[in-house]
């Protein structure tokens, strides 16, 4: 049995201008000691931002290729065999996926000094969504852990 206790799974907010669940995730992983007002200027302000200099027509096409691009599809997790420790290659659950790919967009964001975090929060995903930047740089380099470590793939069991 395991030892963990079960997820509860929320229902799923939308924002209140896109009423996306997408931006709703987003504005809650920009927000800081619970100010939600000030990260919904940020969020709205980074993905106008975002979309200045291309012909889309929908507006979140950009934050949902940027998101895209940026999750990724394998991880390493640490399992204990006998004495030793092992990174096991995984697959991420979709949901854990989309929460990566935006806590490292928003940390990154967050990194670059001398920016405002609402232009920041825009260069990250327009750079996210072009295939580059430092977000894909990071799903790149975890996905190169798994590769490195798939020797160890036939650890995978139980979750």
């Amino acid at each position: 049995m395991s030892r963990r206790r079960r997820v509860i799974h929320k229902e799923v907010k939308r924002d209140s201008r896109y009423a996306s669940p997408l931006v709703a995730r987003l504005i809650s992983a920009v927000m800081l000691a619970g100010k939600k007002s000030v990260a919904e200027k940020i969020v709205y302000g980074a993905i106008d931002k975002s979309r200045e200099g291309s012909d889309t027509v929908d507006p979140l096409e950009t934050l949902n290729k940027a998101i895209e691009n940026v999750r990724p599809r394998l991880e390493v997790k640490s399992r204990r065999v006998g004495g030793a420790t092992y990174q096991v290659p995984m697959e991420v659950p979709q949901d854990r996926q989309v929460a990566l790919a935006m806590r490292w967009l928003v940390t990154f964001a967050n990194k670059r000094k001398g920016v405002a975090m609402k232009d920041a929060l825009a260069y990250e995903l327009r750079d996210a969504a072009a295939g580059q930047g430092n977000g894909i740089k990071k799903r790149d380099d975890m996905h190169k852990m798994a590769q490195a470590n798939r020797a160890f793939a036939h650890f995978r069991w139980g979750k």
